[in-house]
């Protein structure tokens, strides 16, 4: 008799904790989304999804993965400032950030750790799409809201944040198409091996070059997005491969263009991203053949992750996959004071606003803030 009413009892247990777990999982719903201007659907068929409302303050934790270069730095300090805003600080009860390197099952053994602490939601840029499967079925449910932003998850289960980071492989791509007439040896300086943006932006280069009906010569190097690894491997394939006809470079594109000088290589056209030194580089150099497409997306986009998952968390309406505008400027229109920042530090990454999400931020305020772990 006793053991049959405990068996009942852990019976009745586990139904009530499978039903509040599937009472936790976000609803299918019509769009549009809450602010629509600010979460934009990536595609016409993209999903809404509406989670069950959760009284604030939150907890909310940010899972960085790979932090030694100034993109991911600049990514940390925002969001600190950002969860330090009045409007953000006063709907959070705790923000957490860590960051685990290159480690994939560091970085899911520290979601693991959120989940079990009772994290409301946890913002993740992760190391490898595919490989957290588990822990984002854990993450659902425990009804906790996983915000994936620039590395993305490989999912529909969890919300995506991110630009368009094949077009943007593209935009770099038929910069060169159109400005080499003649095809020729290319230097590409990827990012973090592994990274869906790397993969991507990758894809989207070669898609332009295969169908530009020009020959290419493409020397591949890891510069893994930073400016001293990238300047060494950039050095390297100008002493074994070069001359180069173009560049494109991830990141890393200050240290890329400081090679070059070194090296006395000739000034060619570049595909590149949003740092402040190398805006600087080709608003410098542009009459002497450094003709440069800079674009990309400022780290502010860690604030959109955050404000997606305190817009979840409040059950707004919000899609499954969020698309972010690119911050695009190209030779001759780079602007001192609008576009690059002479008395700003080179490693500061330009494009730090979505005007449609409220989000904007002065170095300032990024610049005070730390890149530890809290």
């Amino acid at each position: 008799m006793i053991k049959s009413l405990v068996g009942g009892i852990v019976a009745a247990t586990a139904f009530v904790m499978l039903s509040s777990s599937a009472m936790a999982e976000p609803e299918v719903v019509k769009g549009p989304a809450a602010e629509p201007d600010c979460f934009a659907p990536w595609a016409a068929d993209t999903q809404f999804f509406k989670f069950p409302k959760k009284e604030g303050p939150y907890r909310i934790a940010l899972a960085n993965g790979y932090i030694a270069n100034t993109w991911r730095i600049q990514m940390i300090q925002t969001a600190k400032a950002y969860a330090a805003q009045k409007d953000v600080a006063a709907k959070l009860k705790e923000f957490k950030v860590v960051s685990t390197g290159e480690d994939v099952p560091a970085q899911i053994s520290a979601i693991n750790n959120f989940i079990d602490s009772g994290f409301d939601a946890i913002v993740v840029n992760a190391q490898n799409p595919t490989a957290f499967g588990p822990v984002i079925k854990r993450a659902k449910e425990a009804g906790v809201v996983l915000v994936a932003f620039d590395n993305i998850l490989d999912t529909k289960d969890a919300i995506n944040v991110n630009v368009d980071q094949k077009g943007l492989g593209a935009l770099w791509g038929k910069w060169l198409v159109d400005h080499i007439p003649d095809g020729g040896k290319i230097l590409e300086v990827r990012g973090v091996a592994g990274t869906s943006v790397d993969t991507d932006r990758h894809n989207g280069i070669h898609e332009v070059f295969d169908a530009s009906g020009k020959k290419w010569d493409v020397t591949e190097v890891a510069g893994k997005w930073d400016d001293p690894t990238a300047q060494k491997v950039t050095a390297d394939a100008i002493a074994t491969n070069g001359p180069f006809v173009g560049i494109t470079g991830q990141g890393g594109d200050t240290g890329i263009v400081q090679a070059m000088i070194d090296a006395k290589h000739p000034f060619v056209p570049f595909g590149g991203e949003t740092e402040n030194g190398f805006r600087k580089f080709c608003a410098a150099h542009a009459a002497d053949g450094l003709k440069c497409s800079s674009a990309g997306t400022g780290p502010a986009q860690v604030a959109v992750a955050i404000k997606t998952a305190i817009a979840a968390l409040e059950g707004q309406v919000v899609p499954q996959s969020v698309k972010l505008p690119l911050a695009i400027v190209e030779d001759p229109n780079f602007k001192e004071g609008q576009d690059y920042f002479p008395d700003q530090s080179d490693n500061f990454f330009v494009g730090n606003s979505f005007p449609t999400c409220g989000i904007n931020f002065t170095a300032q305020e990024i610049m005070g803030q730390t890149k530890a772990d809290q």
